[in-house]
């Protein structure tokens, strides 16, 4: 008998910097050595068709009307400064930044989603969006101020 252990995960960048992750793994038994590529891509399918039915339902959402919020109504469940989350969230709306995307970086740059950026982390964010110290950054869009 020969041993099969497939995986899937996936995380999803949600509003208001959120995100959810499902992973999914199976083990089965494959008789015959030349089943082994058939059997593996039926399980990947079947994988990634219950992570991605379970991904649809998002379960709580982060807003105002759940969040603690400071003053400005903003999130205070930040790993950088105050300072540094003020200045991440205007960026993204002056710049008309899709929230999601601003996530998506953030996830390919160092793991995390933006909320969890510590304070050396949020200032490369910050630059890479168009912030201080070096101006325009690369997702700058064009035509924002």
């Amino acid at each position: 008998m020969i041993t099969l252990e497939c995986s899937y995960q996936k995380r999803v960048g949600l509003p208001h910097y959120s995100s959810h992750q499902f992973s999914l793994t199976l083990r089965v038994e494959v008789a015959d050595l030349a089943n082994v590529q058939s059997e593996s891509a039926r399980l990947y399918a079947l994988l990634q068709q219950s992570v991605d039915t379970s991904l649809r339902q998002p379960g709580f959402l982060p807003g105002r009307n759940g969040d603690k919020n400071n003053d400005n109504g903003r999130n205070e469940n930040w790993a950088c400064s105050p300072k540094q989350r003020d200045l991440i969230l205007k960026i993204v709306q002056e710049q008309n930044l899709e929230k999601q995307e601003v996530e998506r970086l953030a996830q390919d740059r160092f793991g995390k989603t933006v909320k969890a950026l510590n304070k050396l982390e949020a200032s490369g964010l910050i630059e890479e969006l168009g912030g201080p110290p070096s101006g325009p950054g690369r997702y700058q869009r064009a035509g924002a101020p």
